[in-house]
């Protein structure tokens, strides 16, 4: 069993079947067999890019989330507090806290993102 963290565009890219979500990917997030986690920092990302009209997304996400059968990631204190301890080798604060809980919570994260791995945590390339 395998426990991922989906990045935004991870969780995107599964919900709108995107080819951008390359094939291992599409089975290790489809199979039941693994825990799939969603952070309330995606949530969040996707509501202020969808507000901005920078992003077209539905609404509901925390209702996806439950229909995907995917786990939903709260935002701890303690998630906080070691997201501000991170080296500032990424600026982006979504992706920052999704290193902090990938950390804190033993997860790999699903990213096509090149920077993250510089963190020393457990990856998944999302394109592949």
């Amino acid at each position: 069993m395998k426990r991922l963290l989906l990045d935004t565009h991870t969780f995107l890219w599964w919900l709108a079947d995107d080819t951008a979500l390359g094939d291992t990917c599409r089975e290790l997030i489809g199979d039941g067999h693994n825990e799939v986690y969603v952070s309330a920092a995606t949530t969040w990302e996707i509501s202020i890019k969808r507000r901005l009209g920078k992003l077209e997304a539905p609404p509901e996400i925390d209702g996806i989330v439950e229909d995907e059968r995917f786990v939903g990631l709260p935002i701890s204190l303690y998630h906080g507090n070691q997201a501000g301890q991170l080296p500032f080798i990424h600026r982006d604060p979504f992706d920052r806290m999704l290193i902090a809980q990938a950390q804190a919570e033993g997860l790999s994260i699903v990213t096509a993102d090149p920077v993250i791995p510089e963190y020393g945590i457990a990856t998944i390339p999302a394109k592949e």
